[in-house]
């Protein structure tokens, strides 16, 4: 055995202690209990966990022995328990993993195959599974004594944003699904948010109220901007849909349900918010709908903004959130108790009246129980930060007692960097999921708060009082940081801190499958400068270089500013920055810049010496791609700074020297990205237009592909998209 292999070992025992928890409160427990009896059979999971193992592993398919175990066995959680198989043929099972649901059977896999293999397993747009380091069948590492016994400390592992479905699924088919899928499962991703298809049901439910399909095309939004037509910040944008696009999304839809089921997740299906389409009026006039405002259209243009909200406290409302609930229901059958709705995400209610908004939230759970008499009301926390103004305790606790308790599970979306349940009592004694938000926009920013992680779901867990029933991962994108949502993804398991520093050692080992010093040590610097961001800042890769050149530097002096000044103004983003909702006060362009270049500059130079060692693995390769393309963006800011400042004193040697030098490189990052596929702007749109059945759609798909990526939003001749860089990316554009 190598002696990585053995380090790792050690490791495992040293810092996965069986997870020791406390018990869930009643409600959570029943809740539970009716999921569990929702579950596949134990003969199907275990099929569709080797399943799993085939895919990943094909080699070693014979190598392991997969059986379903009741909850009795970890008394009354969920959890998995790793032993050796006894040997009764050469060619037989050498390790035996048990788990309570198929999911944790996977995730058994996953922590076997890391933490004694060596192996790593991440998103292939992100350099793939590395299992070089797993012997082959016959070989398999032994597990010492009694076996392992890893036990979740809370219930869920939560996963999604509800804008993910947008700027990272939606041009997948059923391929890349399932390798998604896959990869949740080997996590430990009980809890995922199932979003796709749902328009194809909201086309049958509103015909059913006399709304034609033809007054749908100006509801919904094109395929890359659904999530916030789901939302109800825009409409028709993008649009309108095909009827192929809705009999597609739905057929994946199902797929995706029947694997997840396979597998013993809860998927977490959508509920009525209240968005309607403008005709419903026609057909019940005296219904309370109300015209929403402006949200970034360049002239208040009606033709995407100012949709239309059904108000709550409407009877319609529950007649259409019922009818909605019981269609998912018609189609998909009884697959979850579990739904999601965000009413009242940057989107206040009208007024702050506790009783008001009591009467509201009960509406909204109203129209879910009416579905279905189980339902659960899983709520975003966003709102009680991004509009904290609004949200004070009384309104608060009005919302989230609006239901009886046990019947509603907040999202804390932004506990990484600004946690909600340490300021509100526990969510005031309702159940929480501590989550990670991590990104916006899709943005590919080398980013994220590893120590944050590491603590933030135990110190919430063993907090006085602690409600907390779940980690999340809640990022608007994803395929970037595998870093940070592997860590995120095994603290559902942890029960205590990781020592993140002995972890990025082992981690670096498993991503390249060797340990090589020079990796380790930049690891250690990583960890301690882009990895430790606690500015509280939200938004990342606002770098210049990504930016539209939209800003004229003739119109700002900077004669009078002193050098650490202007610097400070250039480099300083508001702290509570989410949307460009939110104009700042300078009219200096920003970037964000939370740690020491030369240090990162170092930890570059160390990837690099370590080339030699690790030239042939993929993971290496993006991860150096990535780790270059961080220190030219930030390098190019402070040439960027230097052309402006030089600018504005006139001094024209200067400023030709820094124009030539920042016009380098982006040549030079043009350069470096073409050597990764996973960082081309045509993998995304070739994506998009895979799905087209015909050239009217293929021409519509590219659109809504790039504009996404561009100028997101309304943009005239005269005045470009206010949303213009929210998805920053840096990609090679070929």
């Amino acid at each position: 055995m190598s002696n990585s292999i053995t380090h790792l070992m050690f490791l495992i025992f040293v810092f996965v202690p069986i997870a020791v928890s406390s018990e869930p409160q009643q409600p959570v427990e029943a809740l539970l209990r009716r999921l569990d009896s929702k579950r596949s059979s134990a003969s199907v999971q275990e099929a569709a966990a080797k399943a799993v193992l085939k895919r990943l592993l094909p080699t070693h398919v014979h190598s392991f022995d997969f059986k379903i175990v009741d909850k009795d066995v970890c008394g009354g959680h969920s959890c998995f328990v790793i032993n050796n198989h006894n040997l009764s043929s050469p060619n037989g099972p050498e390790i035996q993993i048990k788990g309570t649901a198929a999911v944790e059977i996977a995730s058994g896999l996953h922590w076997y195959l890391k933490y004694w293999c060596g192996a790593h397993v991440s998103w292939d747009k992100t350099g793939g599974v590395q299992l070089a380091s797993i012997p082959n069948p016959g070989s398999l590492p032994r597990v010492k004594d009694k076996g392992l016994k890893i036990q979740r400390p809370v219930p869920w592992n939560y996963y999604q944003n509800v804008v993910t479905s947008s700027y990272s699924f939606v041009w997948w088919d059923w391929e890349r699904w399932q390798k998604e899928i896959d990869w949740m499962a080997l996590q430990g991703i009980n809890l995922p948010l199932a979003f796709t298809g749902q328009e194809s049901i909201w086309q049958k439910v509103f015909m059913d109220f006399n709304i034609s399909k033809g007054d749908l095309n100006d509801f919904f939004g094109g395929p890359a901007f659904l999530a916030w037509a789901r939302m109800g910040n825009l409409h028709a944008w993008g649009g309108p849909l095909s009827q192929n696009w809705l009999d597609q999304q739905l057929v994946l839809q199902k797929q995706i349900l029947s694997r997840m089921l396979e597998l013993g997740m809860t998927p977490v299906l959508p509920s009525f918010s209240g968005n309607v389409p403008a005709t419903l009026r026609k057909f019940y006039p005296s219904a309370n709908i109300t015209r929403l405002g402006d949200w970034n259209t360049v002239n208040g243009d009606r033709r995407w903004c100012c949709t239309y909200l059904l108000d709550p406290s409407d009877p319609l409302f529950v007649e259409i959130g019922t009818a909605f609930i019981r269609r998912q229901v018609e189609e998909y059958g009884d697959v979850t108790d579990i739904y999601n709705c965000d009413t009242f995400n940057e989107n206040s209610p009208p007024t702050n009246d506790p009783a008001y908004i009591s009467s509201l939230g009960a509406a909204v759970y109203k129209a879910m129980s009416k579905g279905d008499t189980d339902a659960v009301w899983l709520m975003q926390g966003w709102l009680f930060y991004s509009d904290s103004a609004f949200w004070k305790p009384p309104q608060m606790k009005a919302l989230l007692h609006s239901v009886p308790f046990g019947k509603m599970i907040v999202l804390d979306l932004f506990a990484d960097v600004k946690p909600i349940w340490n300021t509100s009592s526990q969510f005031y004694d309702t159940p929480y999921i501590w989550c990670l938000l991590h990104n916006f926009g899709g943005n590919l920013e080398m980013y994220g708060i590893l120590d944050a992680i590491s603590s933030g779901p135990v110190d919430a867990r063993t907090s006085e009082n602690s409600t907390m029933v779940g980690v999340g991962m809640c990022m608007e994108g994803i395929e970037h940081n595998p870093v940070i949502y592997e860590l995120t993804s095994e603290m559902a398991f942890r029960s205590e801190r990781v020592p993140v520093q002995d972890w990025l050692r082992t981690y670096s080992r498993r991503r390249y499958g060797n340990a090589v010093h020079q990796v380790e040590e930049a690891w250690e610097i990583l960890h301690r400068t882009i990895y430790n961001c606690t500015d509280g800042i939200a938004d990342h890769n606002t770098d210049f270089i990504v930016k539209l050149p939209d800003w004229d530097p003739s119109l700002e002096s900077v004669s009078n500013t002193s050098e650490p000044n202007k610097m400070q103004m250039l480099f300083t983003l508001d702290i509570k920055r989410r949307f460009l909702l939110q104009k700042t006060s300078s009219q200096f362009p920003k970037a964000h810049l939370w740690y020491s270049t030369q240090d990162v500059i170092n930890a570059l130079r160390l990837f690099l010496d370590a080339g030699n060692d690790l030239s042939g693995s993929l993971t290496y390769r993006y991860d150096l791609v990535d780790l270059t393309r961080q220190v030219l963006s930030k390098l190019a800011n402070q040439v960027y700074v230097d052309a402006v400042t030089a600018f504005q004193r006139k001094d024209v040697k200067a400023f030709d020297l820094n124009s030539k030098k920042f016009v380098q490189l982006i040549r030079d990052i043009d350069a470096l990205l073409a050597s990764d596929d996973n960082f081309l702007l045509g993998t995304w749109l070739e994506s998009a237009k895979k799905l087209a059945t015909s050239p009217t759609e293929m021409r519509q798909y590219e659109w809504n592909a790039r504009t996404q990526v561009t100028m997101w939003y309304d943009t005239t001749k005269t005045n470009q998209s206010q949303l213009h860089d929210y998805g920053n990316l840096n990609f090679l554009i070929i």
